[in-house]
């Protein structure tokens, strides 16, 4: 069991989910693509499919849900991001190249910050991620 964040948030793991209508593409995206390890899966919860790719120790963890009557969801703005720091350029660089091969282009960030030193890449659903070359804040 992890340890909690703090006394004032005593949370030991953080999810971020979100729908789709399109779970295999995602999938591949994100555990193809961007190389996240796949830490779960389910099917048919309630009407529902759905997978989580987690970081080391999978305290952190992103999950994506499909419903059975599921419907294009509209992305958000350009400037709602998903943000990979990654300390290795030449990592980044092969990420990116990977992702370009399997047809996702960069994409010109709406923050140019992002730009500096980070690539911009839409994933299935039209969601940006930034891989950043950083070893964080």
């Amino acid at each position: 069991m992890s340890e909690p964040w703090s006394s004032s948030m005593p949370a030991v793991q953080f999810r971020t989910a979100r729908p789709t209508h399109q779970l295999e593409k995602i999938k591949e995206f994100y555990e193809e693509g961007l190389g996240l390890p796949l830490i779960g899966s389910f099917e048919n919860h309630q009407g529902y499919d759905g997978v989580m790719f987690g970081m080391p120790g999978s305290a952190y963890h992103l999950e994506f849900t499909q419903h059975e009557h599921a419907a294009p969801v509209p992305p958000p703005s350009e400037d709602n991001l998903l943000v990979f720091y990654i300390p290795d350029q030449a990592s980044r660089d092969a990420i990116a190249s990977r992702l370009q091969q399997m047809g996702y282009a960069a994409v010109p960030a709406e923050n140019p910050y992002w730009d500096v030193n980070g690539i911009t890449i839409c994933d299935p659903d039209g969601w940006r991620i930034v891989l950043q070359h950083s070893n964080g804040i």
